[in-house]
């Protein structure tokens, strides 16, 4: 089964949750920072962790973060397709030694993400175009783990995505978000709160070609785990 881990209350599954109901594909949503258990990986056949407003290595505050890095070591160790986004995706780059930098390379709402060379030809980005649009919601930034490739940059932020053998991808940028969302998290702080309102009608505007890159790209990471 799909299972999917929700690491903070307010940075659900969004546009994939219902995505996966359309298309009756089953998973399970798993919240550990609620103090649900995570799943035996041997009962894995894919994974995606989601993002949150703490940092990989927050485990002080947060600690449940440990029980979530053994999830992903386990996952990965077995060969189990992955998809980690934003911290997910640090999480990932975390548990393989890759260093993760905090307040570096933020960035904040809906912008371009260029593919690679790499990436243009990575399943997991096929009929994707070089330049799609992206929501970003980070102040942290990952680095490339040892034998990884790098797949996507921005201007602002060179580390976007990156794969680490056949099945694992770690993801900067967010293709699950909603407007409800992006409300949400436009309030976090005093600094973005004014600017609630920008936030929310420059991603209504990308509508369309962000929802189509997202949706295809989820697409492909079933297809990949065989679960489409």
């Amino acid at each position: 089964m799909l299972v999917i881990i929700q690491n903070d209350p307010e940075v659900p599954p969004g546009t994939y949750a219902a995505c996966l109901d359309e298309w009756r594909v089953p998973f399970r949503l798993v919240s550990p920072f609620a103090g649900e258990a995570l799943p035996p990986v041997d009962q894995v056949k894919a994974a995606i962790v989601l993002g949150g407003a703490m940092g990989v290595h927050d485990t002080v505050e947060h600690p449940f973060l440990a029980a979530v890095k053994e999830f992903i070591r386990g996952t990965v160790a077995a060969r189990s397709p992955f998809l980690g986004i934003c911290l997910g995706g640090q999480l990932l780059a975390d548990v393989l030694g890759a260093p993760v930098s905090s307040g570096a390379n933020g960035e904040k709402g809906t912008l371009p993400v260029s593919l690679t060379t790499e990436g243009e030809c990575d399943p997991l980005f096929a009929g994707i175009t070089r330049q799609f649009i992206t929501f970003q919601w980070h102040n942290d930034s990952f680095a490339i783990p040892e034998g990884g490739i790098l797949l996507a940059s921005s201007s602002a932020c060179p580390h976007q995505a990156f794969r680490v053998g056949e099945c694992a991808w770690g993801l900067q940028f967010h293709p699950e978000v909603t407007r409800e969302i992006v409300d949400t998290w436009a309030r976090w702080t005093d600094e973005t709160a004014p600017e609630v309102e920008r936030f929310l009608s420059e991603f209504v505007a990308a509508d369309v070609p962000y929802g189509a890159a997202s949706r295809r790209l989820l697409a492909n990471f079933l297809r990949i785990a065989g679960l489409s």
